[in-house]
């Protein structure tokens, strides 16, 4: 296996072909964007990812990467697309049989094809195989097919795709076994070999797990504003139980994977995954609460502007995939909300953004919707000279209370019942 295309080159998929191009691989990657196939091969990066820019500059530079619009012959290939979800929550894979499709002119005998993105549980046997098996050749005889899901945190990747434990799933053992020895060349963690449904169905349980425990502290962290209490500080004292760990509540649930994920047991097995749905169907209703909350502190104010602090899904990344900081804008803007945006490290055309100033001049209220370090650092009173109203609602409990309080602040807090 010396040559190796990876189809997809967004959050998992680029820094996969880099990480496999500084191990000594011949890498291809393949997207379908004309300007990030620019970018890489001008050995720049079209994502915000620490290190990420060194490791894809030095694999161009060596020549041992290089990307391209379509792809080519190769020993192993790798599908790193989106499975996002349609409007009805259904699965949309729709880029992963595209995907499938493109290598059918190049699949031989002996070629390894590997699933990375997030999938329903049997879609390497009930979808990729039947599409790659127009060729003629068979599954697990004539080329090994297997899936290899990713498990890895936005800011932290180059680092988790290494050290992580890997759970691969072949169609077949010995395809499991072809998949691992690749793995084996750059994954430090350990390496679990199972078959494909297996592999898909963990993968999903993973992100299942967590939203369904997001969801819980979400609920909880209501229930504690009624009670007029702070939930922080309910479940740090919960936490202290040794067989308890509950996570942090906020203003939804975002990113490619926890928000998108559970949805797919749901769509298959919709009579049984009924825990499931309704955590989903919670942390989906966190953005409505907030722009309840919000809208109930600017009541009576004529005219009144929101300054947003945050587009991303979470603090110090680019990503805004399933951000739930974007229905909440979206809510408040459908309530008659003028509403500022600033987030420093989002460029995105679809977002109209303001300099931080010219969003904070006559706001009624500051929003934090995104947990970037930024906006930790802000300073209180430099901060409220700019505003009409000294009005703080933090979603993320970023910010210092007592620091914003000093300034003439009303801070309000999500799950916390009243004034922080």
């Amino acid at each position: 296996m010396q040559t190796v295309c990876v189809l997809g080159l967004g959050y998992i998929g680029l820094p996969t072909a880099g990480i496999l191009a500084t191990n000594g691989y011949e890498v291809l990657g393949v997207d379908v964007a004309e300007r990030v196939i620019a970018t890489v091969n001008e050995g720049r990066i079209h994502i915000e990812e620490p290190g990420l820019h060194t490791v894809v500059q030095a694999a161009i530079g060596s020549g041992k990467l290089r990307a391209a619009l379509a792809p080519e012959p190769a020993d192993v290939f790798i599908i790193a697309v989106p499975t996002p979800l349609n409007a009805d929550k259904t699965a949309n894979m729709d880029y992963v049989c595209r995907a499938a499709e493109s290598l059918l002119p190049h699949l031989q005998a002996g070629t390894l094809v590997i699933l990375e993105s997030t999938s329903p549980p049997g879609t390497c046997r009930d979808l990729l195989k039947p599409i790659l098996e127009r060729t003629g050749l068979r599954a697990g005889e004539d080329f090994c097919l297997a899936h290899c899901p990713e498990r890895v945190l936005p800011g932290k990747i180059l680092l988790e795709l290494i050290k992580n434990d890997r759970v691969i799933g072949g169609l077949t053992p010995a395809c499991a076994a072809r998949a691992g020895e690749l793995y084996a060349s750059f994954v430090e963690g350990e390496i679990f070999l199972t078959d494909a449904t297996t592999a898909e169905m963990v993968k999903i349980l993973e992100n299942t797990y967590r939203d369904v425990n997001i969801a819980l502290a979400n609920e909880a962290a209501l229930i504690c504003e009624e009670l007029g209490i702070d939930f922080r500080e309910a479940a740090r004292f919960a936490n202290r139980h040794p067989r308890v760990n509950l996570h942090s509540a906020g203003p939804g649930v975002g990113g490619h994977c926890i928000s998108v994920d559970p949805w797919f047991l749901v769509e298959k097995y919709p009579d049984t995954a009924k825990l499931i749905r309704l955590a989903r169907d919670r942390n989906d209703g966190m953005p409505s609460a907030v722009v309840a909350r919000t809208c109930g502190l600017i009541e009576g104010i004529a005219s009144p502007k929101v300054t947003a602090l945050g587009l991303a899904y979470k603090g110090n990344v680019d990503d805004i995939r399933e951000s739930p900081a974007i229905p909440v804008i979206e809510g408040l803007r459908a309530a008659g909300v003028t509403v500022s945006i600033y987030d420093p490290h989002v460029d995105d055309a679809r977002f109209a953004q303001r300099g931080l100033e010219e969003a904070l001049a006559g706001s009624d209220c500051l929003l934090v919707l995104t947990d970037h370090q930024e906006y930790g650092a802000f300073d209180p009173e430099q901060v409220a000279r700019q505003m009409r109203t000294r009005q703080l609602y933090d979603t993320r409990s970023l910010m210092d209370v007592s620091r914003w309080k000093s300034a003439g602040f009303r801070v309000e807090c999500l799950g916390h019942g009243g004034e922080a």
